[in-house]
């Protein structure tokens, strides 16, 4: 169901808009912003939660950037009231991102690079943290940055964090998989060749992920629920190759399948472990 929203424009640029009719000086938590990417060919509009004393404290914060899942639409990024429910429950001052991750005609990309106008993996990767940093005040290193998604965002929050470490030091997935699939999360996406379909796998980097993680010190942890049928084999998988390589990681199963209330119960929990490994 959709929210009904009063909006107040503020004059800035880029331009802020503040979430449930709060002037910003009365201590707004949520902003709605966007910015014209260069990838997508277009506006990647995303909501941002604010911690409780932004507008007063002249600190800087760490950033959670938090990836929806998919099939989804432009909107999907919006109304995700349990996360600003569980980064406060977290006790931790941060900021979280929430940003667009399909279109209305694109409704699957699983943030990859298809090719011009489609690249989300870039829009993602590279321009929001960039955008992010200009505007708000960030810990702008890799040492302020998080990026954590759920379902399809926990691949695509796993694959852009290990194609790019020098940007994020805390990937978490939280029933996510880890190759692309198909909308229904049934079966493989076949992206046409062997190199591609290879790029686009985490099982790939397993072997290299021991000697990246010690040059760049990252915490990799990855949650499923043990009644997820699609995903926990998936998962296991994964923690088990991990072992074999020596790579460290946290891998946990919780009590429940796909489904919003394992994500609620936990939420809090994994985002105060997320920013436990950001500097603040």
């Amino acid at each position: 169901m959709r929210r009904s929203r009063l909006w107040l424009l503020l004059l800035l640029a880029p331009t802020l808009v503040l979430a449930g009719g709060a002037p910003a000086g009365l201590g707004a938590r949520v902003v709605e912003t966007s910015f014209r990417s260069q990838a997508v060919r277009g506006v990647v509009r995303m909501e941002v939660y604010l911690p409780a004393d932004y507008t007063t404290s002249g600190k800087r914060y760490p950033v959670i950037y938090f990836l929806h899942g998919l099939p989804a639409s432009s909107s999907s990024y919006r109304g995700a009231d349990f996360l600003r429910d569980a980064l406060d429950r977290a006790g931790r001052p941060a900021i979280l991102v929430a940003p667009q991750g399909a279109r209305d005609r694109d409704s699957d990309p699983e943030y990859l690079d298809w090719g011009p106008g489609r690249n989300w993996e870039t829009a993602v990767g590279q321009e929001l943290p960039r955008f992010v940093d200009r505007t708000f005040r960030t810990i702008p290193s890799r040492r302020g940055r998080a990026l954590v998604g759920l379902s399809a965002g926990g691949y695509g929050a796993t694959l852009l964090a290990l194609h790019h470490l020098g940007a994020f030091a805390v990937v978490e997935s939280w029933s996510g998989y880890f190759h692309p699939t198909n909308p229904s999360g049934t079966a493989p996406l076949d992206l046409g060749s062997r190199a591609a379909n290879a790029k686009a796998s985490v099982h790939t980097y397993v072997r290299t992920l021991h000697r990246a993680f010690h040059r760049r010190p990252t915490f990799f942890a990855f949650y499923v629920g043990r009644g997820d049928m699609r995903f926990r084999a998936e998962n296991l998988r994964l923690h088990r190759e991990l072992l074999a390589a020596g790579v460290p990681h946290l891998f946990r199963l919780y009590p429940g399948a796909h489904a919003q209330t394992v994500w609620s119960a936990h939420a809090a929990a994994w985002l105060r472990l997320a920013l436990d490994h950001l500097a603040s």
